[in-house]
């Protein structure tokens, strides 16, 4: 329930339009709506600044639908993540106004009218051109929280004088996404050249040894770097929430 929601509740009630067990009973349940396979959660944007964000894989595309509309009918922006190209077409026929990305395999469906202002700023880098789905999926998720954010492609550490050229970009950031796959190299790097938190991702990009993603996570684990921390392997929406989480904050206390 928003807080306008809330006031118009009270007014009902003080009116005598809304009995005090009926405005109860609303209070006590319309934080949650049971769709009978899914429980959404209408109260996470008040909790925690975004509202709840649709996993889809896994799911059908009816599923999906009725979580989205679920989300839309309660006035909270929608977005998904991991959308396969079944789900896509279903949902650009049911959904249409969505925004569809499918190299970051996500649907953003944002409130229509006034959109709260943009604060902070992500930076977004990859070491290789194949971390771009995971990067992207991290720039689409910041973007929709409400951040001002930017990628940088292909700077890993094969060529470090990649990174260099990047100095300005990366310092100016209030917090790093680094997607690297590989031997996972990159996040230390960036580390040591800024005064911002650096996110990095594993990605499951690498041969055999790379273990679809471990070898990379053990590397950024132990990261020499103190202003590093990890999220799980090809999370690039986690490392996009967490990061404009911080951009914000940091823009909000600047």
């Amino acid at each position: 329930m928003t807080s306008d929601d809330l006031r118009q509740l009270l007014e009902n009630v003080s009116t005598g339009r809304t009995d005090i067990e009926s405005a109860l009973a609303r209070l006590g349940t319309s934080s949650v709506a049971d769709l009978g396979y899914a429980q959404v959660d209408l109260d996470r944007r008040a909790r925690c600044g975004f509202p709840e964000v649709i996993f889809c894989e896994g799911k059908t595309p009816e599923w999906i639908e009725g979580v989205a509309l679920r989300l839309i009918e309660a006035k909270q922006d929608c977005l998904g993540t991991r959308v396969n190209a079944e789900q896509a077409a279903f949902l650009a026929k049911s959904l249409p106004l969505a925004q569809q990305d499918r190299l970051a395999r996500t649907f953003w469906l944002p409130t229509p009218g006034e959109r709260p202002a943009v604060k902070g700023k992500v930076l977004v880098i990859t070491a290789g051109t194949g971390d771009l789905p995971v990067a992207q999926e991290a720039v689409v998720t910041a973007r929709a929280i409400g951040t001002h954010v930017e990628l940088v492609a292909d700077v890993g550490v094969a060529g470090i004088h990649r990174i260099l050229r990047q100095k300005e970009r990366i310092a100016a950031a209030d917090a790093i996404v680094v997607a690297a796959g590989m031997d996972g190299a990159l996040p230390s790097v960036v580390g040591g050249l800024v005064d911002c938190p650096v996110i990095a991702v594993p990605t499951s990009i690498g041969y055999g040894a790379a273990f679809s993603g471990v070898a990379p996570l053990l590397t950024m684990l132990n990261a020499c770097s103190a202003n590093v921390t990890v999220v799980n392997i090809d999370a690039g929406f986690k490392a996009g929430y967490v990061a404009a989480l911080i951009a914000r904050r940091a823009a909000v206390r600047s």
